[in-house]
């Protein structure tokens, strides 16, 4: 169980915080847009839903895991690009939302499944 606990937090902070350290320090500025967009529409969606899927597989113990990705993407937005703005509290919200539904939908099937 340790092991999964670690797991996914070391892929949250990876991709919440690595990611976007590395767009703003080794990206130029034309392309800088271009990531932004990509990590904000494709790259944490996916990944908000991957840890909902995994969290309601064993709902009991990972059930913060999709609180915990929204949370730590405000906080890599906060540090890394300096400003918290509204437009990143409602993506911050629709990654919570979108782990959660994953988490009850990944719930439901395995229950239904066993």
């Amino acid at each position: 169980m340790r092991k999964t606990l670690l797991l996914w937090a070391v892929s949250a902070i990876i991709i919440m915080l690595v990611l976007p350290w590395m767009a703003v320090n080794f990206v130029s500025a034309q392309a800088g847009l271009t990531v932004c967009f990509l990590l904000f529409f494709i790259v944490n969606p996916i990944y908000a839903v991957t840890v909902g899927v995994a969290a309601g597989r064993n709902i009991k113990s990972l059930w913060y895991q999709p609180a915990v990705t929204s949370v730590l993407f405000l906080i890599g937005i906060g540090v890394f690009f300096e400003t918290i703005d509204s437009a990143f509290i409602m993506y911050a919200f629709s990654y919570l939302v979108l782990g959660m539904l994953a988490a009850v939908i990944s719930g439901v099937v395995r229950k239904r499944a066993h």
